[in-house]
């Protein structure tokens, strides 16, 4: 693990190994110690399935297509393409997962300090039509009416569309966004709250929480809080 870009994540008695260093986006600035990227990587690799503070949301759920939730592989810095550009969406780690009802598309977005990058407004200050068609099949596919207010993070917005998306490829029971943050201060929380406002929800920590119903499937949000000893890795 001590090679820049090698992520193995080991769920389920499956392994995933990528040791390409071109796979993040910025090699040397994200593969340190008390970075998202690093950090995330041992987390996961450390767990005999799911890591402990996302296990449990899902065990506790009374949610009746997360029951007898299963990690089958995972797969890091997972691309989907979007329209409206030639940029896709980048996700630390896509998780495919069985439950009782099929199979759960997972996408997990790892922070430890790191904002959730532009506001809704920002990235449309030079709105192209490409941007525009790029919204408008964001918000077509998580099922929202009208367009967000300005303060909303667009990476939340694209990163839970590429759960569906992935989740609709896979013929999935449902689809995940889990912000996996070692942040014990919780930073970007105010950010996530009003993300899960958009679909009448008042995010809580630590719970699978779902996301409005007019999604193409049923999409669920989890913020898990994870192990800061994970920083030093």
């Amino acid at each position: 693990m001590g090679e820049i870009g090698v992520i193995q994540a080991k769920i389920g008695g499956w392994i995933f190994e990528v040791t390409d260093s071109g796979l993040l986006a910025d090699p040397v600035k994200h593969w340190k110690s008390g970075y998202s990227a690093r950090t995330l990587a041992y987390s996961w690799e450390a767990a005999d399935g799911f890591p402990s503070e996302v296990a449990a949301p899902f065990a506790q759920s009374t949610e009746p297509l997360m029951e007898n939730i299963t990690p089958i592989l995972a797969i890091p810095e997972f691309k989907v393409p979007l329209p409206g550009g030639v940029r896709a969406s980048q996700n630390d780690i896509f998780v495919l997962a069985r439950s009782s009802s099929g199979p759960v598309s997972i996408m997990v977005e790892g922070k430890v300090k790191e904002s959730f990058g532009p506001s809704l407004g920002e990235w449309r200050n030079d709105a192209s039509p490409g941007k525009e068609e790029r919204l408008g099949f964001l918000l077509r596919t998580l099922g929202l009416g009208d367009a967000p207010a300005d303060d909303i993070r667009y990476q939340l917005l694209h990163r839970a569309a590429s759960a569906i998306i992935t989740g609709e490829q896979h013929r999935a029971a449902a689809a995940v966004l889990v912000v996996h943050s070692f942040s014990q201060e919780c930073a970007g929380w105010p950010d996530y709250q009003a993300f899960a406002r958009l679909f009448g929800v008042k995010a809580e920590l630590g719970l699978v929480q779902r996301l409005g119903n007019a999604s193409t499937i049923p999409l669920f949000g989890v913020w898990a809080v994870g192990n800061p000893l994970f920083l030093q890795s």
